[in-house]
């Protein structure tokens, strides 16, 4: 049996659908929790499912104003990342240096950790199967049931590192 590699469209058409599977199961469970259907949560749920990695708050501000729907205030823009952590949609990104970035909870195929630039501030998602066999690994000797976990390298990118 042979395995193929995915070519890169093949990798983006799962991340499109992937992202469109994840704004409507937010906007069904959403629904499910008795949230009305709002503009500005509407805009912020589909701004989440495109995206590849975790944004703060004033990211998703300003995206959202350059995309060019209704401008939404920071108020309404934590309140709803509020409502969608709550009901486990999205999740809070500690990437140190006292700020909090907020991601859309994925499956288990699209699961990223992060990397940081201390100079730049520059955050990249990265992947690495060794990494999480050897996490796996090390839950079976912890006295723990591993949940999930999240691992944050902080470093200097090449630009900053020249």
């Amino acid at each position: 049996m042979s395995r193929s590699t995915p070519t890169r469209a093949s990798v983006r058409d799962h991340a499109h659908d992937s992202a469109e599977t994840w704004v409507e199961h937010a906007e069904t469970t959403l629904a499910a929790a008795g949230h009305k259907r709002g503009g500005a949560r509407r805009a912020l749920i589909e701004l989440l499912g495109a995206q590849q990695c975790a944004l703060t708050a004033q990211e998703i501000e300003d995206a959202l104003r350059r995309s060019g729907t209704r401008p939404v205030s920071r108020a309404s823009i934590y309140r709803v990342l509020d409502e969608l952590e709550r009901l486990r949609l999205v999740q809070r990104v500690e990437i140190g240096q006292s700020m909090v970035r907020y991601e859309r909870v994925s499956d288990k195929a699209e699961h990223h950790h992060h990397l940081v630039c201390d100079e730049c501030g520059t955050v990249m998602p990265f992947t690495d199967p060794a990494l999480e066999r050897a996490i796996q690994t090390l839950s079976r000797r912890v006295p723990l049931t591993v949940s999930d976990h999240e691992i944050v390298l902080h470093g200097a990118c090449q630009d900053c590192a020249a």
